[in-house]
């Protein structure tokens, strides 16, 4: 997750790891932290990995001796954006963070890896909406007969939550989708 937000973020702009760490807390947060001391390794493996370059290095003031080292994405880093964004099959119990991080640099793809992203996602959705809806029908057969009948309430009333959360993100995501489709058709005459 970090190595995408940090490439996708040099995609952008040359940045120097503090607005990096600012950034993708924002990103990330409120709850979950990326400290300098962390992000530090991992931009040190970026740049080992030749994904990354240090573009220029200055001092943050002369009295703490602090140096502020500006990043750059290289054309390996940019390969590997790419691949990072078009995998679809990585992570799938974190996919949606994932994706929502994806939403925010889809851009930078071509107009056909978007629509494709955003239609697996789709499916991604409409899979986990019948996943639960399947698992409710079969709790209701398991539990039917079970003392308690307000613990089948329960589950019932969180499960459908969570499908109006899902049909939530998928009518989002398929809103997002047509008006993707509807510039590429503008965009072609």
């Amino acid at each position: 997750m970090y190595e995408l937000i940090i490439l996708s973020l040099l995609m952008r702009m040359p940045m120097h790891g503090y607005l990096i760490v600012k950034i993708t807390n924002d990103q990330i947060g409120p709850w979950a932290r990326i400290s300098s001391g962390t992000l530090s390794t991992i931009l040190n493996k970026l740049e080992q990995t030749g994904l990354i370059a240090v573009m220029s290095q200055e001092s943050d003031s002369p009295r703490n001796g602090r140096h502020l080292r500006t990043y750059m994405i290289t054309e390996e880093g940019r390969k590997r954006f790419h691949q990072l964004m078009m995998d679809t099959s990585s992570n799938l119990g974190d996919y949606q963070k994932f994706f929502h991080y994806k939403m925010v640099f889809i851009d930078l793809l071509r107009h056909d890896e978007r629509v494709l992203l955003m239609n697996h996602y789709l499916n991604y959705c409409q899979i986990t909406i019948l996943y639960i809806q399947t698992e409710m029908d079969s709790i209701v057969h398991e539990l039917a007969d079970h003392p308690t009948p307000k613990f089948l309430e329960n589950i019932l009333r969180v499960l459908k939550h969570i499908v109006q959360q899902w049909q939530a993100e998928f009518d989002w995501v398929k809103s997002v989708c047509e008006e993707e489709l509807e510039a590429g058709v503008e965009n072609a005459h």
